[in-house]
This record gives C-alpha cells, sequence and structure tokens, in this order.
C-alpha cells in the first residue's frame, strides 16, 4: 500500500498519472458528511439540515455568496464532475439539482425514504443514492441509480437494514455502503450498468473484532490491561466510509458497544461506587461505547480489524491500518460520535470528524507508532483540532492543504490549514468560525441539543466516560443495541417523536417516576456528569420532545383495507388496554411472558415481580427488534411466540389472516 500512496503522490506531481491509479482517483473523493467542495475548491457548498438550505462559499472571498432552498432536512452534498450539485433531502424523500453559477433548486428528484448518502459515478452519468428504507417496506433500505441527464430512477436494489453512507471503489464498479444500524458494510457489483447485483450483504467484522484466546500477556511480555475474556463489542452507528486515494482500502466510522453485563467501573466483579458507563471499552477506551475506524479491502469487502480484547490485529494481519478504535491522545479531551472522514490527497492520513465531542481527529492510515504519535497514551491519533459544536462534515481540497468543517449546532464553518506537507501533519484552525446560518429552534431546544450530543460538557459526562445521550440515541433513536444493564438486558428505545417527556414513569423497568428522576440517574450515576439542575432538565425535555418522528413508508393519508382490518384486530386483541391513548401507552407496569431467567444476562427477581413499563408503539416500523431484550426480529415474529398464552394481548383468538393484518395496522403507527 506504501509503494501504490508513493506511486500516487509522485504520479500527481508529474501531471502524469499511471493507469492503474487512474481508476482509483476517479472514486476518491475528499468530502464526506454535509459539507463539499467545487472541482477548482473555488465554492464550498455547506447542507444545513435545521434551515432546509444549502450555502455557497466562496473559499477565496471567504463569505457566503449564495443559498438554495432545498428539501426538509438535508444530509449530504455530492459534487459531480461537471460540478453540478446533489442534495440528499432526508425529510423529503427527494434529492436536490443545484447547477455551478444558477444558485437556485433546477430539479428535484423523488427517491425512497430518509434518503442520506450520496455518490456521483466519475462519468458523471449516474448518481447513486441510498435511502434509509425503501417506499414500500420498512424491512430494507435500497440503493438507487439515477440517470443526471434525464434525472430519472434505473434501478433500485435492497441493500439491507437501515442503510447510511456510500463511497465507490474499482473505478465506480463497486458501491460500498454502510449499514447504521448494523455496523456493517455491503458491496455492490456496478460493473453492469444495468444489472447490479450485491456481492456480499454483509462481513465478519463482528468474529474478527471478538476473537478469543488464551493469550495472558502482550507481546513486550508486560501483562496486559484488558477487559475481562467475557466482554465483547458490537459494532453499530456505522454512517460514513472513505476510499484512501490509491483504492486499495476504505475507512468506516464506527461506535463500538459492550455487550456484557455492566457495573460501576466497567467491570463484571467491579464495586460499587462508579459510574455504570464507565471502563471496560475496547482497548482500555474510557467507556463503554467507544468511537471506531473500521478498515476494509474494497476489491473483497472483507474488514481489517483489531482484536479488541487484545488491542492488536490478528497474527494473519500486518498492523499497516488504523487502529479500530480511536483513542484521544489528551486525557482531559474524550473522542466520541464519529459521523464523517476523508483521506488526505498523499493516502497517509485520515480526517475524522466527531460530533459530540467537537473535534477533528488526525490518524496515520498505515502505521501505528512515530515519534509524531502520543503512543504512551495507547494513541495513534496525531493530532486532535477543536472545531464548533455538533461537526457533521469535512471537505478537502485537492492539494490537502486546506479543510472545511461544518459545525451545525453552531450554524458555522471551521478551516483548518496544514503548515506541513506529504508525512508531517502540522493541522491548525485559520480565522473565525464563518456563520452560514442561524438557529430556527427555540432558545431552549439549540441548548437542549447541545446538552443531547455532548460526551465533552462535564455537566453531563466525565472524561473517563467519553459518553452522550446520542452514544446510545443516535439522532435521538436507537441503536439496535441490548445492554446489561443491572436490572437486566435492556434495549435502546428510540426517542425521536414518542412524546417521551409526556410518557412517565421512564425506564423499562419503570424505575423513574419523573423525566428529572431519569436524567438524573443517567447524567450522573451513569455517565458520570455532575451537575443537573432543574434548567439542563427543561432543555433536554424541551429538545427531545421535538425530535422528528422517523419517516414511515407504511403511513399514508387512508388506510389500506388490510391496516384497517388491522385496526379492529388491534381491539379484539385488547392491545389497546395497555397501549392505549395518543401515545400508544398507558404507561402501566406489565408481565408479558418476556422476561430472561437463565444465562448470563437476566432479568432482576424485583423487575419481574413489577413488571416491564409499557413502551410506546409510535414509530414500530423503524425500531426492529423488538421486546426489552430484543428477542423478537419482527412483529410477527413477536405476536406468534407464545401466542397461546395470551400474555400479550389476546392473541390466541386470532387467524392467521387477523395476525397479518394486525401487524400492517402496528407499521402504520
Amino acid at each position: 500500500m506504501r509503494r501504490m500512496v508513493l506511486a500516487t503522490v509522485l504520479a500527481s506531481m508529474l501531471a502524469l498519472p499511471a493507469c492503474e491509479d487512474r481508476d482509483a482517483q476517479a472514486t476518491w473523493t475528499q468530502a464526506s458528511g454535509s459539507v463539499a467542495l467545487s472541482r477548482d475548491d473555488a465554492f464550498l457548498y455547506v447542507v444545513d439540515s435545521d434551515n432546509g438550505v444549502l450555502a455557497v462559499v466562496d473559499t477565496a472571498r471567504r463569505e457566503k455568496v449564495g443559498e438554495v432552498k432545498v428539501g426538509l432536512l438535508p444530509e449530504r452534498v455530492a459534487v459531480g464532475p461537471d460540478d453540478t450539485v446533489y442534495v440528499s433531502n432526508r425529510g423529503s424523500r427527494s434529492v436536490s439539482v443545484i447547477r455551478r453559477g444558477d444558485w437556485n433548486e433546477a430539479a428535484r428528484i423523488a427517491v425512497g425514504v430518509e434518503p442520506v448518502g450520496l455518490s456521483v459515478s466519475p462519468a458523471g452519468d449516474t448518481l447513486y443514492v441510498v435511502n434509509s428504507t425503501a417506499l414500500a417496506t420498512s424491512s430494507h433500505g435500497s440503493l438507487m441509480a439515477v440517470d443526471t441527464r434525464s434525472l430519472s430512477v434505473r434501478w433500485e436494489l435492497p441493500v439491507g437494514d437501515e442503510p447510511r453512507g456510500i463511497a465507490l471503489a474499482q473505478g465506480g464498479k463497486r458501491a460500498l455502503i454502510t449499514r447504521f444500524r448494523q455496523g456493517d458494510l455491503v458491496s455492490v457489483d456496478l460493473t453492469d450498468a444495468d444489472r447490479p447485483r450485491v456481492v456480499r450483504e454483509q462481513t465478519d467484522l463482528y468474529a474478527r473484532a471478538n476473537v478469543r484466546d488464551n493469550v495472558a500477556a502482550s507481546p513486550n511480555g508486560l501483562s496486559p490491561r484488558l477487559p475481562p475474556a467475557d466482554i465483547r463489542f458490537q459494532p453499530r452507528s456505522m454512517s460514513s466510509v472513505a476510499v484512501t486515494p490509491d483504492g486499495e482500502r476504505a475507512l468506516a466510522t464506527v461506535m463500538w458497544a459492550r455487550e456484557d453485563p455492566l457495573s460501576p467501573d466497567g467491570t463484571p466483579t467491579a464495586p460499587s461506587g462508579g459510574s455504570l458507563y464507565g471502563g471496560g471499552g475496547p482497548c482500555n477506551t474510557g467507556g463503554v461505547v467507544a468511537p471506531g475506524l473500521v478498515t476494509f479491502d474494497t476489491d473483497t469487502g472483507s474488514p481489517r480489524v483489531d482484536d479488541l480484547d487484545r488491542c492488536r490485529p490478528p497474527p494473519d494481519l500486518s498492523p499497516d491500518f488504523p487502529p479500530s478504535t480511536i483513542i484521544s491522545p489528551e486525557s482531559t479531551h474524550p473522542i466520541q460520535g464519529p459521523v464523517a472522514a476523508v483521506v488526505d490527497p498523499t493516502g497517509l492520513w485520515a480526517f475524522v470528524v466527531n460530533r459530540e465531542t467537537d473535534n477533528v481527529a488526525i490518524i496515520p492510515t498505515g502505521r501505528r507508532s512515530g515519534s509524531d504519535l502520543r503512543s504512551g497514551l495507547g494513541s495513534t491519533v496525531r493530532q486532535l483540532v477543536r472545531v464548533g459544536s455538533g461537526p457533521t462534515g469535512i471537505a478537502m481540497t485537492r492539494d490537502g492543504r486546506k479543510a472545511y468543517v461544518y459545525n451545525a449546532f453552531d450554524h458555522t464553518v471551521t478551516t483548518l490549514v496544514s503548515d506541513g506537507a506529504g508525512g508531517t501533519a502540522n493541522i491548525r484552525t485559520d480565522g473565525a468560525p464563518l456563520p452560514i446560518a442561524g438557529d430556527v429552534l427555540a432558545p431552549n431546544e439549540v441548548a437542549g441539543r447541545k446538552l443531547f450530543f455532548s460526551a465533552l460538557d462535564s455537566r453531563m459526562a466525565s472524561t473517563s466516560v467519553g459518553a452522550s445521550c446520542a452514544s446510545c440515541h443516535p439522532d435521538g433513536r436507537e441503536d439496535g443495541h441490548v445492554w446489561g444493564f443491572p436490572d437486566g438486558p435492556r434495549q435502546t428505545p428510540s426517542l425521536a417523536g414518542r412524546s417521551m417527556t409526556k410518557t412517565g414513569p421512564f425506564h423499562w423497568s419503570g424505575e423513574f417516576s419523573t423525566m428529572r428522576d431519569f436524567l438524573d440517574a443517567t447524567v450522573r450515576h451513569r455517565m458520570g456528569g455532575t451537575v443537573l439542575d432543574g434548567v439542563m432538565v427543561a432543555q433536554l425535555s424541551d429538545f427531545i420532545d421535538v425530535l422528528p418522528a422517523p419517516d414511515n413508508p407504511h403511513r399514508a393519508d387512508v388506510l389500506t383495507d388490510a391496516q384497517t382490518r388491522g385496526e379492529a384486530v388491534f381491539r379484539k386483541a385488547a392491545c389497546d388496554t395497555c397501549h392505549g391513548g395518543a401515545h400508544f401507552t398507558l404507561n402501566t407496569q406489565a408481565d408479558v411472558g418476556t422476561f430472561v431467567t437463565s444465562g448470563l444476562l437476566q432479568d432482576d427477581p424485583v423487575v419481574r415481580k413489577q413488571g416491564l413499563n409499557t413502551p410506546s408503539l409510535l414509530g414500530l416500523a423503524r425500531t426492529a427488534p423488538y421486546l426489552h431484550d430484543g428477542s423478537a426480529v419482527s412483529l410477527k415474529d413477536r405476536l406468534m411466540q407464545g401466542r397461546e398464552s395470551n400474555r400479550h394481548g389476546m392473541t390466541a383468538q386470532l387467524t392467521d389472516t387477523e395476525v397479518d393484518d394486525l401487524v400492517e395496522y402496528l407499521l402504520t403507527l
């Protein structure tokens, strides 16, 4: 890989690229997330989700020169070879098209549900759009190909549950797509422009990251400071993927979540007194949620990942890729919430944007040691650069000498400049942040969002934990993960669109009667925060209440015949005796026969006696798997399990057709 990088750099300097490098350079992109640059770096394009606009910045004059109204909740931006700009409108099921120099929306393309990732083919004739779900079902997302001349959809391909990011490789012949909740990569063969095919739907990332062996000491002979042997880590929240300039590898941002029982300081046998989320992270990271960067080979889609309990690559891999866990080089300044990443033109450095700690981590892509790295702290981060609040994207100039980061919560752009070249990363901020837009949320909601997403604010979390509310509730939703709480297995519930503050008591066990009690326990006793006063509770509550519900492909203005019948079945089965009212919960405790009474992770006997708190059914279509322990893969799976017992509604009397109709109705909620 290093030989290829040097060849790329030399070829670029001589302006005589080798044939084998042209395909790689054609699909390398220097932008990720909410910002992108024009082909000549003259214009910076920034999408502001709150305001629903694409802002245009003249990079030479360092001023905003245009603003284009696009769809609802614009998420990402991409630029084609002809400098046409494309914006994914997550809240409008559409992509906006803007022509350079004409700062107006030229067209709007109808696509799937919650489109996010965008990429343009090297020839510029195809726009690839990643939809979080298909238009007809929430069971899978899709990759769409749009003809950029006619702006019509040529084909749509299912690519697994909740996909998000996309990168092209092999000269545009392969698409690499991140699965957000699953934490994995899908590989799609695009060789036949009209007949794409999924060549790898999932990888062995989880197995490779959780290899178990009997090694009792580290390679240097010292006793390793490692997590206990029964701790495993689940990849999730894989939102972004970037291909290196040589085209050989892809780097995907990820979060690692612990699967084993949690206890104060993070170890199964720890004494009481610590924060529940502190300690026991992979490779000695501070908390149970750790940021990561996973390397994949672009030709096979196979992950190159560390064995996380040993903090090193497996024996069959050379350590010529970044560590799979990002460890901060500063003990007082954590890293959390990676959402975007780019690789510089030399291929030597990855720039990772971390939304929950307001910083950019600069990491070598092919080594783990050197005098410029603070390896004594276990970190291979060369630099940690502070930016504004809630950064969501980065774009780098083609010479690698300047980069722009969008701070979504401040609505500003931070400019980064490089004082070094080639093998040296020496990055600093340049000038004051450039304002792009203003707040549209109420002041309390603005403050609440910053608290919700902050793993840096000491009032919310300690540096030894380094986690925010969003670490488990990405975008205010859920991560599909089951946590080993002291009272039993607890799947993360979605907060978005459920009027959560009005549905007390809180938590699966219903042990917190008020939102203040719940937030106090979560922030101070789990996350290690120090202060939670009435103002902060109000701010967090106000923000949670305005979190938009996920878009739902099953919902329409008029119910179908099957959905109408299912609504009647809902009442026939007495589902509304627990799931009643506007929020589809009466906030009662119930035992529906799902308690876990065997194995490593069991429900507490006191909770079994009292029952679980009835959750809201709003947004069911986008929150699989189901139940407090995540044991039901689908709604029908849940209804069929223990159907004859009548413990979860009066289901024994239902016919198979009625069960199907009930599922159709539940998916609309």
